[in-house]
């Protein structure tokens, strides 16, 4: 018999939520990835005008992949991108959050008592969501002296004949690291691939982050985005899985559990082909505000005596290592305390060393007082 999701689960504030508390605000927040809490929002009168087109002309028609006009609107972001990703519209399902995305692909491929396979350092959503699908959740390892790169050797020894999907993120969240290149244990494996594709147009150390299906076409891949951290707009809620040709086979099915639910609304599927025409000038400037606070911290990190810089290929956090540090709950307690938050490497499952997470999203005034305090604080 199965137990009841998170019957066990201890949820006792820890030790940095309490210092978190009892600072009552009181210190630089370097955490942040909610762009509407940094000054990030998107152009108010595109949203306007978008919605007030569809308010003009209002009908609901549901289709359980999603508006028409919405998804050749994804298919045009994707013959964007570099390289190219052909699609058409029945690769397309359009869901509410990248979150739902995922859970959809959980009800479509596996069963209880399966397994999927993610990396050993993530954020820490795939536990939960493997956990509400009664699917047993297995790790690879990301190789810190590799640039973080997938070790192929533990992707090959987690796999049975139980795993149903692999879960990949690039950039990767929180160590920014990209999928370039076909890897062959993927391909040995021919296992369904959900990449999680959110952080895409922050490359940073890369022309660009090529879409899975182009390196794999040949094993099913489903391709994860939506517009929170694409448009800056995680309140209006919608996102998308975008399927490979290798993937088609389950196009019947994913329709029919899309189709239970429909949970995206149609004023923001309208709203989309508009939001994504104006994109550009706006992500161009999401991109700049990364770019340079991580040049800012750079120049006065890099050097730290306590740390151990760590160059984000893409995405907008730094993941980075402190020296003579074993303890980074206490470590983050002290910082709080001191008068800046960063979050511990533990928060994303990391435990081989001690590091500390920062959002490159934050606001840049506030990012230069907080880097500067992390700097002498860690000198302390």
């Amino acid at each position: 018999m199965w137990l009841v999701v998170f019957d066990d689960t201890d949820l006792t504030p820890n030790q940095i939520e309490m210092a978190r508390r009892a600072a009552a605000g009181h210190f630089i927040d370097l955490t942040s990835s909610n762009p509407t809490q940094q000054g990030l929002l998107f152009p108010p009168e595109v949203l306007e005008h978008a919605a007030s087109n569809y308010w003009r002309q209002r009908r609901y028609e549901p289709n359980p992949r999603g508006l028409e006009p919405a998804r050749q609107a994804i298919i045009e972001y994707y013959q964007q991108r570099t390289p190219a990703l052909v699609l058409t519209f029945d690769d397309i399902f359009i869901t509410a959050s990248t979150s739902e995305a995922y859970s959809l692909l959980f009800s479509l491929l596996t069963a209880p008592g399966d397994n999927i396979l993610g990396p050993n350092v993530t954020y820490p959503l795939f536990e939960y969501l493997a956990d509400l699908h009664h699917v047993e959740l297995r790790t690879y390892e990301l190789d810190p002296a590799n640039d973080w790169a997938l070790d192929q050797a533990s992707l090959l020894a987690a796999a049975d004949e139980r795993t149903r999907a692999i879960l990949l993120i690039s950039p990767h969240n929180p160590t920014g690291a990209i999928i370039s290149e076909p890897i062959a244990a993927l391909q040995q494996l021919a296992i369904p691939l959900i990449c999680d594709e959110v952080f895409a147009p922050f490359a940073l150390a890369k022309p660009a982050v090529p879409p899975l299906g182009v390196l794999h076409p040949d094993v099913p891949v489903f391709h994860l985005n939506g517009i929170s951290k694409l448009l800056a707009l995680p309140d209006l809620k919608l996102g998308w899985i975008a399927l490979n040709q290798a993937a088609q086979r389950y196009a019947e099915r994913l329709e029919l559990i899309n189709d239970t639910f429909l949970s995206c609304s149609t004023l923001i599927q309208s709203m989309l082909p508009a939001l994504l025409q104006a994109a550009p000038a706006f992500i161009a400037q999401m991109l700049e505000r990364v770019r340079s606070n991580i040049d800012y911290a750079r120049q006065h990190l890099a050097e730290h005596p306590r740390l151990i810089w760590s160059e984000p290929a893409g995405g907008y956090y730094l993941f980075l290592q402190v020296r003579d540090e074993y303890d980074d709950e206490a470590l983050v307690v002290r910082l709080i305390e001191q008068g800046v938050l960063v979050h511990p490497g533990f928060f994303f499952d990391w435990n081989d060393d001690c590091r500390i997470m920062l959002s490159a999203l934050t606001e840049p005034n506030q990012w230069r007082a907080g880097i500067q305090k992390l700097a002498q604080n860690l000198t302390i």
